[in-house]
This record gives C-alpha cells, structure tokens and sequence, in this order.
C-alpha cells in the first residue's frame, strides 16, 4: 500500500503543522473529539494511525493500563517514540488493515483522520468489533464524506483568492479519490455516510455519538477557520460493540 507519510518532503512539510508542533490542543475537532473517550482508568486502548502519538499519550494520562499504537509509517512511529513515549505505550509499524485484531482484546478503540484511507472500511469495522470487549467502546474522526466528494478536495476561488463555494461530485461513486495535499497527490477513499454509518450498525455497533467537527469559538480568529463553519471536514462518531465479538 501506498504511503505517502514514508516520503520525506511529505513528511517535513507535515511536521511543520500546527497540530504537529502543538498535539492536541492545536487540533481544531479535539473539543468534540475528547468528550468521545469513555473512562480509561484501568483500560487497554489501541489506536489505530496513531501519528505522532498524541492520543496514546492522552490514553495513558487518563490511566489506561495498556495502549498499542499502530501505524503503516515508520518515520511515524519513529516520531512516536520520541515525542509520546510511555511505560503503558507501545508502538508498531502496522497498516489498519494488517492488524490481526485478537478477538476481546481492547476496551478501546480510537482512530483519528486515518479511516479515510481505508478502502474496506466494513471490514475493518467488522474487525474492530471482533477485537474489542463486549460492550467496548469505538470512536472515530474521519474526513467527511462531504469533504472527500469534493473535487480535488478544494474550494472554487474568486480572482481575488476568496473561496466561493466548495463544488461535490460524485457522491454516491465510492472508491479512491486523488487529491493535492502538502505538496503530494496523495490518495484517499471515499465512502458516503450511510456506508460509514450502516457499515457500523451492520457489524455490530450500536450509534453513541455522531458529530460533525466545527471549529470552536476560540479558534475562529485564525485565518481560514471562518470558512470551516462552510461545510464539514471532518465526521466523529462513538459507537459501542453490542455483540460478543
């Protein structure tokens, strides 16, 4: 699979992000992705593209026993190591969908902007709740169906630069998208929200939460961010494994 966080002109202009630099608080959806985490005292949680680490950082301050990040990219995982290193934290050069997802094995299960690289997406639902104790609880923010469909994944400018409108197509065609990002083509998958949402309810899930990330009033000041509230970027969803794996 191709994995365009290897190359190294990707990955340096992706470290100069600000969530990059600044974890969590510089993630614009992390007041509504927070909320999502169930209690995690005494708990294992794997989390699936893990990045730099942050959530599994998170997990462990909030007491988890256990957390097992994954991700396919090495200089991730390197980074990982470096910057969210911890006696409960391991970490593992492993795609989502290599995983061998043993069967009730985590409370926890948390993927932040890493589905939408999945192509089976079912499947790895399906999985998830093979590996997740009965009643175990899996939270997820992925790119918005709405911002996947978008053509190239971008605004349609005016002259002067201003964003006019943000153009969707080909909604309903699922499948692999190929958009510019950081400098790279790189590729995602598209999936629409009854397959995301039914793909859940039929593998055994049962709907906590779904939220379509905003920007908080805190943020609204930084340039670009008012144009957020113009369409959705990203989807959070809380969903509990109701059956016995």
């Amino acid at each position: 699979m191709k994995n365009e966080y290897d190359n190294e002109n990707f990955f340096q202009e992706y470290a100069k992000m600000s969530r990059s630099r600044e974890g969590l608080k510089a993630a614009g959806e992390w007041h509504q992705f927070k909320p999502l985490f169930p209690p995690l005292q005494g708990k294992n949680v794997l989390d699936l593209g893990c990045g730099y680490g942050w959530h599994c950082t998170f997990a462990a301050e909030q007491g988890a026993v256990r957390v097992l990040g994954l991700d396919l990219s090495e200089k991730m995982i390197e980074e990982a190591k470096k910057r969210n290193a911890g006696e409960q934290i391991e970490y593992r050069v492993c795609g989502i969908e290599e995983y061998e997802y043993p069967k009730n094995m985590w409370d926890c299960v948390v993927s932040n902007l890493a589905l939408h690289y999945i192509e089976d997406i079912e499947n790895v639902f399906q999985r998830v709740c093979t590996t997740l104790k009965p009643g175990g609880t899996f939270i997820f923010n992925m790119e918005h169906p709405v911002f996947t469909a978008g053509v190239g994944q971008d605004w349609v400018y005016a002259e002067d630069g201003t964003p006019q409108y943000w153009p969707v197509d080909h909604y309903f065609i699922s499948g692999e998208r190929s958009t510019h990002f950081l400098g790279c083509e790189v590729v995602k998958q598209h999936h629409t929200l009854t397959q995301i949402l039914m793909g859940l309810l039929n593998n055994g899930f049962e709907l906590e939460v779904v939220e379509e990330a905003e920007p908080s009033e805190e943020m609204l000041h930084i340039p670009g961010m008012k144009d957020e509230l113009r369409r959705p970027m990203m989807l959070l969803v809380k969903a509990r494994c109701a059956s016995e794996g």
